[in-house]
This record gives structure tokens, C-alpha cells and sequence, in this order.
């Protein structure tokens, strides 16, 4: 398969993967981007890899942590409000806007680690092996990016119709 062939089948599962790893999906759009480019001299030797999927999602990874300074002091700016909820069939998407606000205001490592765990269903040692640390450290993000949401949601306004 060629590169061409590869990134035309692909490109929405990476965008997709992507996106839930760097919590915006303009960032995720820039990410991919960059990997791909990189990607592309290098694809005769990634596409005899068993797994060439996952030797892109090991990229975006990487090129995410490489960032991560960048992304946090961004994410640093942005404040979460929890909006009030409407009364008619929005209170979802509202609700589900205010999650992803939250989780875009974690640190990198630690949204990186949720998004894997979560959305993409890997084990600690896959996370482990695939940011490049052991998996007390995966398990100790997820433990404080769990222990941030947690505490931000107790912040978020109870409805009394509820």
C-alpha cells in the first residue's frame, strides 16, 4: 500500500484519535499534519511493520508530548464555566461541551493517559509502552486527572429539578 493509498483510507481514524488525545481538534488537524510529513520518507520501512496504525499513533503521541508546552500554557488561558442548562433537549450537549472543556484543561500527560484509557480501551502497559514510561506513572496521571475531574464536577451547579 502506498502512503497515498494509506493516508486516504486513515486519515479520519488518526484525525479521530487524534483529536480525543489533544482534546481540540485544530490542534489534532496540526499534530497530524506534522506526523504525517515526517511519516512520509520514512513510510517504505513503517509500511513492512506489522502494525504501521500503531506506529502512527506512537507519533502522535510523541509530537503531543513534544508540544505539551506549548498546548498547557494554552490550555492555562482557558478558564472553565459551566454553562446553565436549558430547559428543552440541549441540557446534553451543554453537558457534554462543559466535560470536554474540562478535560481540555488537564494537563497533557494527564489527558493523554485518560483518552487512552478511556476512548481507545488500552491497558496501563500499553499506555505505559506507548508514552514511553512505566505504569505507575500512567496509573499515578490517570489517579490525579481523575481526582482534578472529580473535584471540578463537584463544582458544577446541581439543578433542583433533579
Amino acid at each position: 500500500m502506498t502512503f497515498e493509498e494509506y493516508v486516504a483510507v486513515r486519515l479520519p481514524a488518526l484525525l479521530r484519535q487524534a483529536t480525543v488525545l489533544a482534546g481540540d481538534p485544530h490542534a489534532a488537524e496540526d499534530v497530524v499534519q506534522d506526523v504525517l510529513v515526517k511519516a512520509q520518507p520514512r513510510w517504505a520501512r513503517i509500511r513492512e511493520l506489522d502494525m504501521p496504525d500503531a506506529y502512527l499513533r506512537k507519533m502522535i503521541v510523541n509530537e503531543l508530548l513534544s508540544a505539551r508546552r506549548r498546548l498547557a500554557a494554552a490550555r492555562r488561558r482557558e478558564r472553565v464555566h459551566w454553562p446553565a442548562p436549558d430547559q428543552d433537549g440541549a441540557d446534553m450537549v451543554v453537558q457534554r461541551e462543559a466535560i470536554l472543556q474540562v478535560i481540555r484543561a488537564l494537563p497533557v500527560r494527564q489527558r493523554l493517559v485518560i483518552a487512552l484509557r478511556f476512548y481507545e480501551d488500552m491497558a496501563d502497559s500499553d499506555i505505559a509502552a506507548l508514552m514511553g514510561c512505566s505504569e505507575g506513572t500512567v496509573r499515578s496521571q490517570a489517579s490525579r486527572a481523575l481526582a482534578k475531574l472529580r473535584e471540578i464536577a463537584t463544582l458544577q451547579p446541581v439543578r433542583e429539578d433533579e
